[in-house]
């Protein structure tokens, strides 16, 4: 990759100035890199729109895909055209798996934390703990609220 490439990681709203100048150095010297980078941000730009205008920029983007010349956006357009009532729907009632993928990975920090523990119980005390915000009981203790 050319030099200044986490200018194409990042948000084009929090690039620094030497990041611009490199991203413009990219478009003149790699069109087809620079093309990329803009297709990743047309369909970025799709999830924060949302709504009637996340679904116009998504058939814009795919239509924009299909024509690129750019194998892997190519296939991912292909892919996307597969499910896009289902993207469709999603963006109308801005509806997000975001939450169960945070549980999820919470959960497997969770699972790395008690590895060595003598039983899952001490897993389950731990998830509940930290997602459900329960407080088992613990081992030898009383239940501060049954004493009050």
């Amino acid at each position: 990759m050319p030099a200044g490439s986490r200018a194409l990681w990042k948000n084009p709203d929090n690039l620094t100035d030497r990041q611009r100048d490199k991203l413009a150095w990219i478009a003149k010297t790699d069109p087809r890199l620079h093309r990329g980078y803009l297709l990743k941000e047309g369909l970025r730009y799709v999830f924060i729109a949302k709504g009637e205008a996340g679904k116009i920029a998504l058939d814009r983007w795919l239509s924009w895909a299909r024509r690129c010349r750019i194998p892997p956006f190519v296939h991912l357009a292909k892919r996307i055209t597969t499910v896009r009532d289902k993207i469709h729907a999603a963006l109308e009632h801005r509806l997000s798996n975001a939450l169960i993928e945070s549980v999820n990975t919470r959960i497997r920090l969770l699972t790395r934390i008690a590895f060595g523990f003598r039983s899952p119980h001490a897993l389950i005390a731990l998830a509940m703990l930290s997602l459900a915000g329960h407080r088992p009981v613990l081992p030898g203790r009383t239940n501060p609220r049954m004493s009050q």
